[in-house]
């Protein structure tokens, strides 16, 4: 490295970890809080109608169980970096490979999703105000602004997604309360609420099945507990901030997402809420509360810039550490004076404003493939953390580490978690609207394991040639 390079970081290359307990937490907090909860639970609810509980308690247990594991390995080989370097503890080189390059495409289509989506929540506010602007320009201008959010500190994404997670939990925290105000002293009768609940086909209207069947769309809105352990490793004390964000996940998906849906099942027959339109509005109008529409506007908007501010974060560590361990450019190891991976994140912002733009260019097209493609991706990351954290233990009892934070009855609920997993995969497949995005995911994981295969002859010919 040059000198220059080297005055700019104590160590060439190194992150900041300047985030406080505070930044983590409620990232940790927020992450978990997005636009699938606000609007994508509609597409659950119309599924399994008020079984959709029990959708969202065992999807939200699968998650739990990641993150557990998760927890144990960070916190027994604590500063590592991302995930995907646990995962290549247990399983070796190959596993952070896949789940690095995998985890890093999933997201810059996200950054993707969610720059058209907050582009088109925003359209027709700035056209009350008298701006016409199309909706790509819109969507520049805010993937530019989380853009440099990112790129001037570490510190400055921290504190704009610190507030962001507290306005989603306060939000939702308020719409749990309201809502069983409502149901508890100022609205109809609970006999009504009761009918409410059952009165159209009992509590599980179109069948077990159905409850099954909607897990898979539960378990992609819960995405976003992860980037917490991400983000832990800029922080002083990674394995204490990882292992309070585990030990609160579970509390969060009970309070955020089983309550609240409780909420919205009870006030509003499920049978009425439209698919793609946020059933927290129709809950909120139906209790009467003045200017609802417009407040939880507001919100859904605060959800889609954080997953994008944090869409952006998560593409330009990932691309870092995948840099730092030879799978990616060395370039990408490069960081500013601020210790930021600069070049990640503009490649990330990049791509991900391109497949915005396929999404305007050609819906039904490009974008509805790039879309397919991903889809089922994060649950086949999920399977690979589940096998490392399995390989990793066995090797810590071996060697007689002392584990801090452990998954619970070690091995028989870890395996019980990858079973878990394949019977979504396996749901996937018999599920007429999934069974595309089954297919194309299971075409990208062909495509990096086969990128890694050549990344790895071409790295034993290197070898080869100058060997004396």
């Amino acid at each position: 490295m040059h000198s220059g390079a080297a005055a700019a970081a104590p160590t060439a290359g190194a992150l900041a970890h300047t985030l406080r307990p505070r930044h983590v937490t409620m990232i940790a907090l927020g992450g978990i809080i997005g636009a699938g909860i606000f609007v994508g639970s509609s597409a659950a609810i119309n599924i399994a109608g008020p079984g959709v509980l029990v959708s969202y308690a065992l999807g939200g247990l699968l998650v739990f169980f990641i993150m557990r594991m998760l927890g144990e390995m960070a916190h027994a080989r604590p500063g590592l970096g991302t995930f995907a370097e646990y995962a290549a503890l247990g399983l070796g080189r190959w596993a952070a490979f896949m789940t690095g390059w995998l985890y890093w495409y999933f997201w810059v289509i996200t950054v993707g999703v969610e720059t058209i989506a907050g582009a088109k929540l925003l359209q027709p506010w700035l056209q009350h105000s008298g701006i016409d602007a199309p909706v790509w320009e819109i969507g520049l201008v805010l993937v530019a602004a989380m853009t440099a959010t990112n790129l001037f500190s570490v510190r400055t994404y921290g504190e704009l997604e610190f507030w962001f997670a507290l306005l989603k939990v306060a939000s939702i925290s308020a719409f749990i309360l309201v809502g069983i105000a409502f149901l508890a002293f100022f609205g109809p009768a609970l006999t009504h609420t009761y009918q409410t609940l059952t009165g159209d086909g009992g509590a599980f209207p179109n069948g077990l099945q159905a409850v099954l069947a909607a897990i898979p769309i539960v378990i992609f809105s819960m995405m976003g507990s992860e980037v917490a352990t991400i983000a832990a490793v800029e922080s002083t004390r990674p394995a204490e901030n990882i292992a309070r964000a585990v030990r609160t996940v579970a509390l969060r998906i009970l309070i955020f997402y089983v309550l609240s849906i409780a909420v919205v099942i009870a006030v509003v027959p499920w049978r009425t809420l439209p698919v793609g339109y946020s059933p927290f509005i129709v809950a909120l109008n139906v209790m009467h509360i003045p200017g609802s529409a417009a407040v939880m506007s507001v919100i859904v908007l605060t959800a889609v810039l954080s997953c994008l501010n944090s869409g952006i974060y998560i593409t330009s560590r990932m691309l870092h550490e995948l840099a730092r361990s030879g799978d990616a450019p060395k370039s990408f190891t490069a960081t500013a004076g601020n210790r930021v991976p600069w070049l990640g994140i503009i490649l990330g912002s990049a791509v991900g404003f391109l497949a915005a733009t396929a999404s305007i260019v050609s819906p039904n097209g490009v974008f509805l493939f790039l879309i397919n493609t991903s889809g089922a991706i994060i649950l086949m990351i999920y399977m690979v953390i589940a096998l490392g954290q399995i390989r990793l233990r066995h090797r810590l009892e071996r060697e007689g580490v002392h584990l801090g934070l452990k998954m619970w009855l070690f091995p028989w609920l870890s395996w019980a978690v990858i079973a878990g997993i394949c019977a979504v995969l396996i749901l996937m497949a018999i599920t007429p609207e999934l069974r595309k995005q089954l297919f194309w995911s299971t075409v990208s994981v062909a495509i990096i394991a086969l990128a890694y295969v050549v990344r790895r002859r071409l790295a034993s010919a290197a070898r080869f040639e100058v060997s004396p």
